[in-house]
């Protein structure tokens, strides 16, 4: 038994559970701004900042992936990136990839907005471009849950072996 593993199974649902609810909080943040076009600046800085946070949940999910089953935790000064490429690695006789590059793909753009968040004033945001990342995150997300949650269940395999 892979006590670890089993852990980390329980680790990725709970963090998808989060995930989704900051998921739901942006869809809403993004709602209100298009209701209070007066206000829309304020609500979305929370669409934002709820992005950031749900590409940060999936990063320690990531993370803890690389650290417990990988035993390698990228540390190069584009760590960020490398611990996403890493993801779609099959790593035989370790584990399948955890996600599919397809999602990867559509996860860099979040992985480069989180970027943003952190580093340029909320008043320089752009409004079009964070409803489309809300609009496009409810798919991204349930593509991602899926990929994680039968990584999960891998886990809980081997773990139980």
């Amino acid at each position: 038994m892979i006590e670890g593993y089993l852990v980390l199974a329980g680790r990725i649902r709970k963090e998808l559970d989060d995930i989704k609810r900051l998921v739901a909080k942006a869809n809403r943040a993004i709602k209100v701004a298009q209701e209070n076009p007066r206000d829309a600046d304020l609500y979305i800085d929370s669409a934002s900042l709820n992005l950031h946070d749900a590409y940060s949940g999936f990063e320690r999910i990531f993370r803890q992936v690389a650290a417990i089953v990988d035993g390698n935790v990228p540390n190069t000064p584009e760590w960020h990136m490398d611990l996403l490429e890493q993801m779609g690695l099959n790593l035989p006789k370790v584990r399948p990839p955890v996600l599919r590059l397809d999602s990867i793909e559509q996860l860099e753009e979040y992985l480069r907005f989180r970027h943003v968040v952190r580093n340029v004033y909320t008043f320089s945001f752009d409004p079009e471009r964070i409803a489309r990342l809300v609009k496009d995150m409810e798919t991204v997300f349930d593509q991602v849950q899926n990929e994680l949650l039968a990584f999960a269940s891998f886990l809980e395999t081997v773990g139980t072996e």
